[in-house]
């Protein structure tokens, strides 16, 4: 399950934001961008998965498991996303977020998909709770499950640790890790902190825009 990125260029109708950057990111490997801000990172993530903002221009292949999914509608993609914010839906429970996520099927299975997730972030008697009742750990824990559960094939974390202290900033960075290494997904990382980086030998330095 490769993920891999031929970028000829990303661009507003104003500049060019990235120029020539290929990738490849293998399974169970978090890779890492760093470079400074405005200089294209997110926005990147953002053509990756599909989601990218009216007015910029993707020009470039991507390809997850062998297809080529840059033509795909977003929900086609099988990517995941993580952010900074953890972006809860506050009128609904714990368990109901994550159901959200959770592909069509048996009622019974959906449930069962959504109480193990809520295990492999230690949150398991958390499914009845008000989003507001959690500390801000919790809710990045709560918001990795809900990624997860849509099954992606491929995991884009766009500085989901950047909130948090530094604390709790290494527990979720160990667990997110974890999980990308068990479930052998590529992740695509976005940060400043060099204490996020999974490993040196797969970190690519993007150049400040023009």
């Amino acid at each position: 399950m490769t993920l891999t990125l031929d970028l000829h260029s990303l661009s507003t109708p104003q500049r060019v934001l990235l120029r020539p950057l290929r990738l490849s990111v293998a399974p169970g490997c978090v890779h890492t961008l760093m470079g400074p801000s405005g200089s294209g990172k997110s926005s990147l993530l953002a053509a990756l998965c599909g989601t990218l903002p009216e007015g910029l221009q993707f020009d470039g292949l991507v390809h997850l498991n062998g297809q080529r999914i840059d033509r795909l509608r977003a929900h086609a993609r099988r990517v995941g996303i993580l952010f900074q914010d953890d972006l809860l839906f506050p009128h609904m429970t714990i368990g109901d977020n994550l159901l959200f996520a959770v592909p069509g099927g048996p009622a019974v299975q959906r449930q069962a998909q959504v109480r193990q997730a809520l295990a492999d972030v230690e949150m398991d008697a958390f499914a009845n709770a008000d989003p507001a009742t959690l500390s801000g750990g919790q809710r990045a824990r709560v918001a990795l499950a809900r990624a997860l559960l849509a099954q992606p094939l491929a995991l884009l974390l766009d500085e989901p640790f950047a909130r948090l202290d530094v604390a709790l900033r290494e527990r979720m960075r160990a667990l997110v890790f974890g999980l990308v290494r068990t479930r052998q997904i590529p992740a695509l990382l976005v940060t400043h902190d060099l204490a996020d980086i999974a490993d040196p030998a797969h970190l690519t330095h993007l150049p400040p825009a023009p």
